[in-house]
């Protein structure tokens, strides 16, 4: 099965606490590694988690404050010391691309790979093979994105019955057959469709950033497998998420329940909670399916 999870390589709001690092996610894929933001040192998260320095990689910033972007420069100087020779592709809001550019040119990186930079014009910002990544305004009082990482529909079920049935070797034959290509038994064409079921779904995975919840990050998050979500503050202060642009675990809670999102995932805790629970239970009265994320957190996605 193609590996897919999502890892939390920090879950704090603004300033790092003892137990908890700046806001990094990371979704690893078998040949890929999605980075959604990367606050000040997300490099030492990343090698805590135990994640690969060469691997192909596309860093996704939500806004442009510094909980939120400053850890993508030492994530690339970390990279080139470990020799990377893999392109790396940042996107983000306005400024993202003179943000970085600037610091490398005074920094002077020298990188061993190169890197492109893509301001963000369009929804649609990343269409590969079997994803697509969408971008949605988020309402924090700067230029901000939400992300949505969307697979494309699936093969479906393989059924190797079916295969034995047909005379279909086991091996090279049948995981042609699983990745959707023909082959050919004794001069007959076998088709995908022949040992697999109807196409599936693929996984819908939401990442807020930073915003205050709003109806357009209702529909788009609609239906989402996972979703994290900004819980900065318990719903005793609301008026101070509000103030801020953020939101209540409670509101991440209820937006997820109108969206239908299967499972969600609270983070970007403010430093004055020392437990999360407080936050996670004020979400969970309202959306059962609600966990709390921690640093290094690895959450396998179902498939």
């Amino acid at each position: 099965m193609p590996l897919l999870k999502l890892v939390f390589l920090g879950t704090s709001a603004a300033m790092p606490t003892t137990k908890r690092a700046l806001t990094c996610i990371c979704l690893v894929k078998d040949n890929e590694i999605l980075v959604f933001d990367a606050g000040e040192a997300a490099q030492i998260s990343y090698l805590k988690a135990g994640l690969p320095w060469n691997k192909k990689m596309k860093i996704f910033v939500t806004h442009m404050h510094g909980d939120h972007c400053v850890g993508i420069l030492g994530l690339l100087q970390t990279m080139n010391m470990q020799n990377r020779t893999e392109m790396v592709e940042i996107f983000g809001p306005e400024g993202i691309d003179e943000f970085i550019g600037i610091n490398l040119k005074i920094l002077n990186f020298g990188l061993s790979f190169p890197v492109i930079i893509t301001p963000i014009q369009n929804e649609k910002i990343v269409d590969e093979t079997d994803y697509t990544v969408l971008a949605c305004n988020a309402e924090h009082g700067i230029p901000a994105f939400s992300y949505c990482y969307q697979e494309k529909e699936r093969m479906g079920k393989f059924f190797p019955e079916k295969a034995e049935e047909l005379g279909i070797p086991e091996g090279k034959a049948w995981n042609e057959l699983q990745n959707g290509n023909s082959v050919e038994i004794n001069g007959k064409k076998i088709l995908p469709t022949d040992v697999t079921g109807e196409k599936r779904m693929g996984k819908k995975i939401g990442i807020s950033g930073d915003t205050r919840p709003t109806e357009s990050l209702t529909k788009f998050f609609d239906n989402c497998d996972y979703l994290s979500f900004d819980s900065t503050f318990s719903d005793d202060l609301k008026d101070r998420a509000i103030e801020t642009n953020h939101s209540t675990a409670k509101e991440a809670a209820e937006l997820a329940k109108n969206a239908n999102v299967g499972k969600l995932i609270l983070t970007h805790f403010s430093a004055r909670y020392k437990d999360e629970n407080v936050l996670l239970d004020e979400a969970k009265k309202v959306h059962e399916s609600t966990i709390a994320a921690k640093d290094l957190l690895e959450i396998e996605i179902e498939r």
